[in-house]
């Protein structure tokens, strides 16, 4: 249950990793050297972007390789100082390496007659869609100087804003009263009773969370409207019609298909809004579901799983669908590419590694016998095989977008799930089944209001700063609409912006339908298999090959989806729906308590 990283390096002493730290550093100068020299004018053209594309893909691999080697350490062994002085210096290497891409593109930008260039060259030919997109991103950059100045500026506001809030949350805690004392606990733990079975301790941890808020409340507003309207004057200056146009063109991904698919979820909404009300029914309420309950556990999930067990579960179902995916799954636990094992000094969460240069992956996750864990499992050996079809491209071909990210993943822990379901009793089949409802719900409804309430904060925010009473206000007004009448009103949450981070990240607006888009491509190519069965496996490979080197509807159309039209969304949401009515069906059931 602990990874091997030696297929890496043996450690940070290995003549190995010395060898690669030196070849990074002594690349980067080449390179840089070579970029002034091949800039200066427009002769040699195809060899010269030959030389980039091999020269820009080496460096990538030693540098994928040495910092991974530094991540995965720390992921696992949070103190380990050794780990983070080498991450940092690998860091401090690779920067100047910026500065040859931002050069290059300028130069590639003024390049007469691509189109015949890429004809003329294998190499150049197999990397046609990676040049393009350079090209296009490079109609938003700015002068050196002007990109120089961004850069500091930045310093001083978004990343310092993102600082506070980071600062402000980390170190906040809460006064809640347990088992008759008056306690000062940290957020992240009294956010986890949210998940408690006890009832009062859900709905007293959510108020003395709201109430603690009103001493943070102040600077986290400032932060967010200081950020916000860094967004605005940068997107503006670049030339992007607004933030939300320039999160889709580094999604891949035109504004026809998010109206798309967010039609078809304003469609859905009254359908989660049942499993909502009957989820209220359960636990007792009368009329509707109180915020605060969400998350509370439903039912009963008594079964336990030994790591051998989860093992055999995933390769089983993984081979039901291909022997490609289940000998990878395989080859994942017996090679040792998962560090399962729960210990001190390890960062919590689950997360997947592809390691491009060595065509392997590393899986992080803790595994304590419980079936969410063979959930997880299955959901980060998706994005293994991910990466195991992608290894088989150049690395330079293997990079896609956020909203793309999720489809493996999602896909494999589907297998999984429906035939745990499929395969349990009904007290555990209830229990799986509530548990995906809950997730599925969250990334539809809570994402949708999310979305509803950035966007309508920038719309405001180009006015001028919104005051912490507005904000409030437009979070409430945004649940209201995603949730409806299903969700108590009254006890909506005025705070949900003010400790989820993804508000705060300057470079990454919108961080929210990517999810949103990701579950639902899933569970539309999952409907997909189910109809075509084994003929739609050398579809998803051939889908997740092009990942890398495809726009969204490039990849959607690759196995016959037009992702620009509300019905295949419609489509995928209707898989939840079924979901919900047989939750519907189950619940009336006394065996499933």
């Amino acid at each position: 249950m602990k990874w091997s990283l030696k297929e890496l390096y043996a450690s940070f002493e290995s003549e190995e990793f010395i060898k690669d730290l030196e070849s990074l550093n002594e690349e980067i100068k080449d390179m840089k050297l070579w970029v002034e020299d091949s800039t200066k004018d427009y002769k040699d053209l195809i060899s010269r972007i030959e030389e980039y594309i091999n020269r820009e893909s080496k460096i990538y691999s030693l540098y994928v390789k040495l910092s991974s080697f530094c991540r995965l350490i720390l992921s696992a062994d949070a103190k380990n100082t050794m780990a983070q002085k080498c991450a940092e210096k690998v860091e401090n290497i690779f920067i100047p390496f910026n500065e040859c891409n931002v050069k290059f593109n300028k130069w590639l930008r003024a390049v007469e007659g691509l189109d015949s260039l890429i004809n003329s060259s294998e190499l150049i030919k197999e990397h046609e869609f990676y040049l393009k997109e350079i090209i296009e991103m490079e109609k938003y950059a700015l002068s050196d100087k002007e990109e120089a100045i961004i850069s500091k500026m930045k310093q001083t506001g978004s990343v310092a804003f993102e600082n506070l809030q980071k600062l402000l949350t980390s170190t906040h805690t809460v006064d809640i009263e347990i088992d008759g004392e008056l306690q000062n606990i940290p957020l992240t733990v009294a956010k986890n009773f949210a998940f408690s079975k006890d009832a009062d301790m859900r709905k007293k941890s959510y108020e003395a969370e709201l109430n603690s808020y009103k001493s943070i409340e102040e600077p986290i507003a400032a932060a967010l409207n200081g950020i916000k309207g860094e967004v605005i004057t940068i997107s503006n200056i670049r030339g992007y019609k607004n933030p939300l146009h320039y999160t889709l063109v580094k999604s891949r991904m035109d504004e026809e298909t998010l109206n798309a698919m967010m039609t078809a979820v304003e469609e859905s909404l009254p359908e989660f809004r049942k499993y909502y009300r009957r989820k209220a029914e359960l636990l007792g309420h009368k009329k509707g579901l109180p915020y605060y309950d969400i998350f509370a556990p439903i039912g009963s999930m008594e079964k336990t799983y030994s790591y051998e067990e989860a093992r055999d579960f995933i390769v089983e179902n993984f081979s039901s669908f291909s022997e490609e995916l289940g000998s990878f799954a395989y080859n994942a636990f017996e090679n040792r590419w998962i560090d399962a094992e729960p210990r001190a000094g390890k960062r919590g969460g689950a997360f997947c590694s592809n390691l491009h240069p060595i065509k392997q992956s590393r899986i992080l996750c803790t595994f304590n016998g419980s079936f969410k864990n063979i959930s997880t499992l299955a959901h980060e050996l998706g994005h293994g095989y991910h990466g195991y079809i992608l290894s088989k491209e150049s690395y330079l071909n293997s990079r896609y977008p956020m909203p793309i990210a999720e489809t493996a993943s999602l896909f494999s822990e589907t297998l999984v799930r429906d035939a745990a379901i499929d395969n349990s009793d009904k007290k555990t089949a209830f229990s799986i089944l509530e548990g995906e409802l809950n997730n599925s719900s969250q990334v539809v409804v809570d994402i949708y209001a999310r979305f509803l309430f950035e966007k309508a904060l920038f719309e405001k925010r180009k006015e001028s700063s919104l005051s912490l009473e507005e904000i409030k206000k437009m979070m409430i007004d945004s649940q209201k609409i995603a949730f409806g009448d299903a969700i108590v009103e009254s006890t909506l949450s005025p705070y949900a912006w003010i400790n989820k981070p993804h508000y705060y990240y300057a470079d990454r607006n919108f961080y929210n339908f990517p999810y949103t888009f990701g579950l639902l491509f899933a569970k539309g190519i999952y409907s997909q298999y189910k109809k075509l069965g084994f003929e739609f496996v050398k579809e998803y490979d051939r889908l997740l090959s092009i990942t890398g080197k495809a726009n969204l509807k490039e990849i959607g159309d690759s196995i016959g989806i037009d992702i620009t039209k509300s019905e295949f969304w419609r489509e995928s949401l209707n898989t939840i729906k079924e979901n919900i009515n047989k939750f519907l069906e189950l619940s009336k059931d006394e065996e499933v308590f």
